[in-house]
C-alpha cells in the first residue's frame, strides 16, 4: 500500500479566473490524514468546507464546478489536476474568490507551487479505486472506455477541424514524473470564432493570448505551442483533474474519445459505482494517534471512509476473544449494546478530529445521546460497519447521527453531541 501525503508548508498563486474573470488567492495548506481534498472559500463568512468529490460536481459548460449558489468553486480541474498529478491526497485549499487563478492557462504554476511546499508522507493509506470490469460511458459526443489496470492509463482522442489541431491522440502512463514532463505544462485552448457566443454567456471574461492557446483560422495568437499535440495533453491533464473527484487514486485505463468536464465527471460517478471494495484510509497505528482509548477499550479496528466535515465510516471486528464476552451472556455471547454506542462514539470522534485543526492537541468528549435503538444482537464473527455523519457544527460543539450494521443490516443507530477541547 502506498501511504497518504500532504505538503509540508503553505503556499499560494494568485491571478485573474478563466471564466469570470475575478481577481483570487488561492493557497494551499497542509491537509490531516484521511481529510483529501477540500476547497473553502475565505471570501465568504462561514463559508463551509467543500470536499473535491463527484457528488458535489455541478455539470456545467466548459468548466468544473464544485457546490452551487454564492459559495461555488468554479473551473477547479487545473488545480486538481496539479494535486492528484504531485501524487497528494489530503491538502485544504483557500480561496478568496469563486475561481483560481488560470496562470498561463495550465496546470504546471500550481504543480510547482505544491513541489515547492514539499510533498511528504504523513500516515494511513492511501485509498486507490479499482474496477474489475470494463465500463463504457457516453455523454453527448464523448465516449470512455474504463477497463481494470493496476495503474492509470490515459488513452485521449480528439478532433477539431482546425490546421494545427486535427485528428491528435496521445497515451499516457500517469505518474508523478510523467504528469510533470508530459501533461502539466499543456495550456487550455480555443477559437477566436467561439469568443463572442461563450461571452455572452458570461464565459472567458478573462481569458486572454496569455492565458490560453487562441487559434484563429491561420494559426496560433498565442506564439509557439509547447508540443505540436499540445491539445490533446491538456485534455489528458483536464481528465486527470476531474478523476480527483472519485477521492482516490483512480486505477484503470481510461480511453477517452472526445472528453469534456460533464463526461468524466459522468464517469467518475460510473466508476465509484462499480468500484471494488476501497482500500482502509486510517489503519490501528494512526487510529491510537487521534483517540485516546487503548485496549480493551479501543474498540474501532480501521476507518475505510472519511469525508472531512461530513462524514466517515469505520470497522469494528468481533472476535470471541473480546474480554466483555466473558461476563456478558456466558454461553450465549451478545456484545453489550452500550459498547456498541461507544464504539460508533469513537467513530464519531475520528470524524471530529478531521474538522479541527492540531488534531493531536485536542479531546472529544460526548455530551449526550439521543434516539439510541437496538434493532438486533451483535455476536462473535460479526463485522460492524460504523456510518456516522455530522449533523450541526457549532463552534467547538457539534451533533452526529450513526447507525452501526452487520451485514448491510441495522443493528443499532444514534444520535450524539459532542464537545471538542484542549488535550
Amino acid at each position: 500500500m502506498t501511504a497518504r501525503r500532504t505538503i509540508t508548508t503553505t503556499t499560494s498563486v494568485e491571478g485573474v479566473g478563466l471564466h469570470l474573470g475575478q481577481p483570487c488567492r488561492l493557497s494551499f495548506h497542509p491537509g490531516t490524514v484521511g481529510q483529501g481534498i477540500v476547497f473553502q472559500r475565505t471570501d465568504i463568512a462561514c463559508a463551509p468546507m467543500i470536499p473535491a468529490r463527484a457528488d458535489r460536481a455541478v455539470l456545467t459548460e466548459r468548466r468544473t464546478q464544485l457546490g452551487a449558489g454564492d459559495a461555488a468553486l468554479h473551473t477547479v480541474e487545473h488545480v486538481l489536476a496539479a494535486v492528484a498529478g504531485a501524487g497528494i491526497d489530503d491538502v485544504r485549499i483557500e480561496m478568496d474568490g469563486p475561481e483560481p487563478p488560470i496562470a498561463d492557462g495550465s496546470a504546471k504554476p500550481f504543480l510547482d507551487a505544491l513541489l515547492a511546499a514539499t510533498p511528504r508522507a504523513h500516515g494511513g493509506n492511501a485509498a486507490v479505486l479499482r474496477i474489475g470490469v470494463p465500463l463504457r460511458v457516453e455523454d453527448g459526443e464523448s465516449v470512455y472506455v474504463a477497463e481494470p489496470s493496476d495503474r492509470l492509463v490515459l488513452d485521449v482522442a480528439i478532433e477539431f477541424p482546425h490546421p494545427m489541431i486535427g485528428a491528435q491522440r496521445g497515451v499516457y502512463h500517469v505518474t508523478e514524473p510523467t504528469f510533470a514532463a508530459e501533461l502539466a505544462a499543456a495550456r487550455t485552448f480555443g477559437f477566436v470564432h467561439e469568443v463572442d457566443a461563450l461571452r455572452a454567456k458570461g464565459l472567458i471574461q478573462g481569458a486572454s493570448v496569455e492565458n490560453a492557446v487562441v487559434f484563429d483560422a491561420a494559426g496560433s495568437r498565442s506564439g509557439p505551442l509547447r508540443w505540436p499535440d499540445e491539445c490533446v495533453r491538456h485534455k489528458a491533464m483536464d481528465c486527470v483533474g476531474d478523476l480527483a473527484l472519485a477521492g482516490r487514486r483512480v486505477q484503470a485505463k481510461i480511453t477517452a474519445i472526445k472528453p469534456s468536464h460533464r463526461g468524466t465527471v459522468t464517469l467518475v460517478r460510473a466508476l465509484l459505482a462499480h468500484a471494488l471494495s476501497e482500500d482502509y484510509v486510517l489503519g490501528i497505528e494512526e487510529i491510537m494517534k487521534v483517540l485516546p482509548h487503548r485496549y480493551p477499550f479501543l474498540l474501532v479496528d480501521r476507518i475505510i471512509d472519511l469525508e472531512a466535515g461530513k462524514r466517515i465510516v469505520g470497522i469494528k471486528n468481533v472476535t470471541i476473544n473480546e474480554p466483555f464476552f466473558a461476563g456478558h451472556f456466558p454461553g450465549h455471547p451478545i456484545m453489550p449494546g452500550v459498547l456498541i454506542v461507544e464504539a460508533m462514539a469513537q467513530v464519531g470522534g475520528m470524524l471530529l478530529m478531521g474538522a479541527v485543526e492540531d488534531p493531536e492537541s485536542k479531546v472529544v468528549y460526548f455530551m449526550s445521546i439521543d434516539n439510541i435503538k437496538f434493532r438486533k444482537p451483535v455476536k462473535p464473527g460479526d463485522q460492524l460497519r460504523f456510518e456516522v455523519e455530522i449533523l450541526q457544527l457549532r463552534g467547538k460543539v457539534c451533533r452526529i447521527a450513526g447507525v452501526a450494521k452487520v451485514d448491510g443490516a441495522v443493528v443499532c443507530e444514534a444520535e450524539m453531541a459532542a464537545m471538542v477541547r484542549d488535550r
